[in-house]
């Protein structure tokens, strides 16, 4: 993180004492548009990261358990919007949903809640409606997209899971003497560091693609309504940007349409890479592998339906 912080303003400083850039155009392209995520994605990076800390450190984990009906199939939709209470790295979502489950809650709850938490909170919302500055009903579709897949996966784990697909690791309580503070420090630096070296990642691919990959192509993939959606469902995927971060890197990739960067959006903070290797080490391969593909199969379908009524 110092060295995108000191990259960051290096590139800032050399603009505004060089009057402009003097490399080639592309280079100034590719910089215009890498800090450009950058610059207006860390204020909400790091608002988020320092409220997941807050609530990893002073909100009890169990408070889950005992707000939520003793149904399941009432308690995964109540789960699914309890999610906008956790804001910060998707990250964080894994090792909540463990504890949650190790404690008594309901597992299709503990995971509608894994899923929404990262996807509805209102930071992400917030950062989604300064990225689409004007269009309030991509933010609207965004909370419904990510709110409906997290209750049907909810839903369908309750009707279909299967016990030994789901095994969750024993974990360890923070000792008592480490204090909340030290709890609050060692969160915040994980969701910052983890979260701050994806947007970097992110903003990188987001400004090679504008400046490499030829505009016929994109334009090629983009008037094909289905391809569209599903070549930004799999960049998701790959580039794992963290949620905070990912509308700006939706918004820059301006040729492809309004679903499509919808699909973008949903899918990157409930299946991305680092989340199916986090859900492998948690709950074990044969419960990452399914709940990630099915998970994606409905995050396209309910982006694809509210993309073509919404936007």
């Amino acid at each position: 993180m110092e060295l995108v912080v000191v990259g960051l303003a290096g590139l800032l400083l050399a603009q505004r004492l060089s009057g402009g850039w003097t490399g080639p155009p592309w280079l100034q392209a590719w910089t215009t548009v890498f800090v450009a995520i950058c610059v207006q994605a860390l204020p909400f990076l790091l608002f988020g990261t320092v409220l997941s800390a807050v609530i990893a450190a002073f909100v009890p984990a169990s408070f889950l358990q005992r707000a939520l009906p003793r149904n399941p199939l009432l308690a995964v939709p109540v789960a699914g919007v309890a999610g906008v209470v956790l804001p910060g790295c998707e990250c964080a979502s894994v090792p909540v949903a463990d504890r949650l489950i190790a404690r008594g809650v309901a597992p299709a709850a503990a995971l509608a809640f894994l899923l929404s938490s990262p996807a509805i909170n209102p930071v992400v919302l917030a950062a989604t409606a300064v990225a689409f500055r004007g269009h309030p009903e991509m933010v609207l579709a965004r909370f419904l997209a990510s709110l409906a897949t997290a209750v049907v996966m909810g839903l369908l784990w309750a009707r279909f899971g299967r016990p030994e697909w789901l095994r969750p690791r024993t974990r360890r309580e923070v000792p008592s003497e480490s204090g909340r503070f030290a709890v609050f420090r060692s969160t915040l630096e994980h969701d910052l560091l983890h979260a701050g070296g994806f947007l970097v990642i992110g903003g990188i691919t987001a400004a090679t693609l504008n400046v490499l990959v030829p505009r016929d192509v994109l334009k090629g993939a983009a008037g094909v309504p289905g391809v569209s959606v599903l070549v930004l469902a799999l960049l998701a995927v790959v580039l794992a940007v963290c949620s905070e971060a990912d509308a700006f890197v939706a918004a820059s990739l301006s040729v492809f349409p309004p679903a499509a960067r919808l699909a973008f959006m949903v899918v990157g903070p409930m299946v991305d890479t680092k989340l199916i290797a986090l859900q492998a080490g948690t709950f074990g391969r044969a419960f990452a592998w399914r709940f990630s593909a099915a998970t994606f199969l409905v995050a396209v379908a309910t982006s694809t339906l509210l993309g073509w009524w919404l936007l």
